[in-house]
C-alpha cells in the first residue's frame, strides 16, 4: 500500500521536532521535506542529535513548488501571521494542511485582527469558512471531509476538552466562567528569550499576560459554540466571556488547567461522571478520572492523552476541573498527526499509542 506523502515546514522548533519523531515512525507515513530557514543544508541529525542513526533527512530551505510536487500533506509549523502567505498557496496545489498557527482558528477576522494586530489577508479571510478547528473529539465529522485544518492551541485544548460537556448539557452556567491554567517552558517555543533562561524559571513560579493572552478569543469562540447552537441568536449576541490566567510552570512540558464553573442546579459526583463518559465514549485520547482522583502531568508527559477530573464544592455551588495535558503532544504535534490521520482515513491512534 501506498504511504502519505508528508513534509512539515517549520521543522526545528520544539513543536516541529516532536511531529518529525512521530512521523518517521508512522507506519502509512513517508516523511519527504523538512524545511527550517535557520538550518537549511544541514541533516536535521546535527540539529538534534537523537536522530542520528535514525532519520537522514537534509533540512531545506522552503520552495511552496518542490514541497507541493511531492506531498500529499504538510504540516505548517510556522508563527501567527505567517501561515496566511503559505496556506493558501499549498491547498490552490491540491495539499491537504494541518497549520498551527491561529490564523485559521479564528472564525471572525476583525477578532483575528484586534488580537493579533494583522489583517488577514482576503485570499485567507475566504478561507476561514472552509478551515476545521482541528478539536477531534468534537470535530471529527467534519474534520475527515476537509483539505485545511486548524490545529488548535495548546490552552484551548486543555480548557476546551476539561469543560466542553459541562456546557454540552447546560450542566452549568456560562457566565462566571474562570480559568487557572499553568505550562511548562516549552510551550513559548524554541526562541530565545531572556524569561525563559534556566536561572530565570528554576525555582521560580509566575503569571503572565494575565489581561489580553491570545488564546482567549479561541477559547471564548469554541466554548460559546458548544453552548449556543450556531444559529442561536444567543451565539451572536451574547458569547461566552472567561477570566484566564497562565501561569509559567519550571518544567519541560505540560499543561495543568483548573477551571471553575458555577452548576445550575445541584449535581451528584454521578451524574457529572456519567455526562464525561458519554460525551467522550468514542475518543480514544480521553481520560475521565472518577473522583476523588485528580489527574497529574507526570501522567500524560510524553503522551497524547488528555486526562480530566473534577470535584464538585456543594457548599458555594461550583463544580471545578482539572484538564491536564502535554502541550507539545495533545497541545500541538500529536493532536496534529490525530487530525492528519482522520483526514487520510487512518485510524485516529495510528502511530501515536
Amino acid at each position: 500500500m501506498q504511504k502519505l506523502k508528508v513534509s512539515i515546514i517549520g521543522s526545528t522548533g520544539y513543536v516541529g521536532k516532536e511531529l518529525v519523531k512521530i512521523l518517521m515512525n508512522h507506519p502509512k507515513v513517508e516523511l519527504v521535506y523538512l524545511t527550517s530557514s535557520t538550518y537549511a543544508g544541514k541533516n536535521i541529525a546535527e540539529i538534534f542529535p537523537e536522530f542520528l542513526n535514525k532519520l537522514d533527512k537534509k533540512l531545506i530551505n522552503l520552495n511552496l513548488d518542490v514541497v507541493s510536487q511531492d506531498s500529499d500533506m504538510v504540516f505548517t509549523a510556522l508563527p501567527h501571521t505567517v501561515s496566511m502567505d503559505v496556506v493558501p498557496e499549498l491547498l490552490k496545489k491540491g495539499v491537504k494542511v494541518v497549520d498551527f498557527s491561529a490564523d485559521y482558528r479564528i472564525k471572525n477576522s476583525a477578532v483575528y485582527q484586534e488580537w493579533y494586530k494583522k489583517e488577514l489577508n482576503q485570499i485567507s479571510k475566504g478561507l476561514l469558512s472552509e478551515a476545521i478547528y482541528g478539536l477531534p473529539e468534537i470535530y471529527s465529522d467534519k474534520i475527515k471531509d476537509v483539505s485545511l485544518v486548524a490545529n488548535p492551541g495548546c490552552y484551548p485544548t486543555s480548557v476546551i476538552l476539561g469543560i466542553a460537556p459541562l456546557l454540552k448539557y447546560h450542566f452549568v452556567e456560562p457566565e462566571g466562567i474562570i480559568i487557572d491554567s499553568k505550562s511548562g517552558t516549552s510551550g513559548a517555543g524554541r526562541k530565545l528569550s531572556l524569561n525563559l533562561h534556566f536561572a530565570e524559571c528554576s525555582g521560580n513560579f509566575k503569571a503572565y499576560k494575565i489581561v489580553k493572552h491570545n488564546h482567549i478569543p479561541e477559547v471564548e469562540q469554541e466554548l460559546s459554540s458548544i453552548y449556543f447552537s450556531e444559529d442561536d441568536n444567543k451565539y451572536q449576541e451574547k458569547g461566552i466571556k472567561v477570566s484566564f490566567t497562565p501561569h509559567l510552570l519550571p518544567i519541560n512540558r505540560g499543561i495543568f488547567s483548573t477551571c471553575y464553573l458555577s452548576l445550575k442546579s445541584s449535581k451528584k459526583e454521578e451524574e457529572v461522571l456519567e455526562v464525561y463518559q458519554r460525551f467522550y465514549q468514542k475518543a480514544p485520547f480521553i481520560r475521565i478520572f472518577k473522583p476523588p482522583n485528580l489527574p497529574e502531568i507526570k501522567f500524560v508527559a510524553g503522551t497524547n492523552y488528555c486526562d480530566i477530573g473534577f470535584y464538585i464544592d456543594e457548599r458555594v455551588g461550583k463544580i471545578k476541573v482539572i484538564s491536564v495535558i502535554d502541550n507539545l503532544l495533545k497541545g500541538a504535534a500529536g493532536q496534529a498527526v490525530q487530525n492528519m490521520n482522520i483526514m487520510s482515513g487512518f485510524p485516529e491512534t495510528c502511530g501515536l499509542v
